[in-house]
């Protein structure tokens, strides 16, 4: 069993925020993939479902950021789970917008939500990067990330959201390469060769084809030696 945490803070207020981009993931992952309906457990919001062959607990700590180590370290301990079961999902200041990473361990660079997880249940856990992008200056980073998203971020941000579902079951199975490859047809699609097939045929339309010669043989002859 595999537990996906979304970190983000619980309530309508909070919904649209950068810190959210979390919850969003989950939400995103749960209506996709068929997982059952949202309860109230472990000091959070839980959902259970499959990916591929693998069970998933979808929780969404309702704690709180600063304390969602609580409800992560509860249900790890119910199942009898090890924190590298664990995945989190969460915003990443550092990842320009529409970024994604999947990591494996490491510290909580200052992120509160993070540092709570390490406290309950050691650093030793995965992680899906979301990148926000950073406002430039320290002072202005709390006021952004508790910010809604604008309306120009929404097609990247659909984009990211679709990619992280599409690749769930990828990560679900370990498999971080192919989840990466997942988000990345979403977010950064390859040209199609038919796309490039279409645009030769626009260059050729627009160049003109040479006039037919209707000339007579003498006539050529003679044009030749004027």
């Amino acid at each position: 069993m595999k537990l996906f945490v979304g970190l983000g803070n619980p309530g309508q207020k909070y919904a649209r925020n950068r810190h959210n981009i979390g919850f969003m993931a989950l939400d995103k992952i749960a209506g996709d993939h068929g997982f059952g309906p949202w309860k109230s457990k472990f000091q959070a919001e839980i959902a259970e479902g499959r990916l591929g062959s693998e069970k998933v607990l979808l929780i969404k700590p309702q704690t709180f950021m600063n304390r969602s180590g609580q409800s992560v370290g509860e249900a790890m301990r119910f199942y009898k789970l090890d924190s590298t079961d664990v995945t989190v999902f969460h915003d990443e200041l550092d990842l320009a917008p529409g970024k994604v990473r999947a990591k494996a361990g490491g510290g909580h660079a200052g992120h509160n939500g993070l540092r709570s997880i390490h406290d309950h249940i050691s650093p030793a856990y995965d992680r899906v990067r979301l990148g926000i992008g950073h406002p430039g200056r320290k002072e202005l980073v709390s006021p952004y990330v508790l910010s809604d998203f604008a309306k120009a971020d929404s097609d990247w941000l659909e984009d990211v959201l679709r990619g992280v579902s599409d690749g769930a079951g990828h990560l679900a199975d370990g498999d971080g390469g192919k989840f990466m490859n997942a988000v990345a047809l979403r977010t950064a699609p390859p040209r199609s060769s038919k796309t490039a097939a279409a645009s030769s045929k626009s260059v050729a339309a627009a160049t003109p084809e040479p006039e037919a010669d209707t000339r007579s043989a003498m006539q050529k002859l003679m044009d030749k030696f004027k």
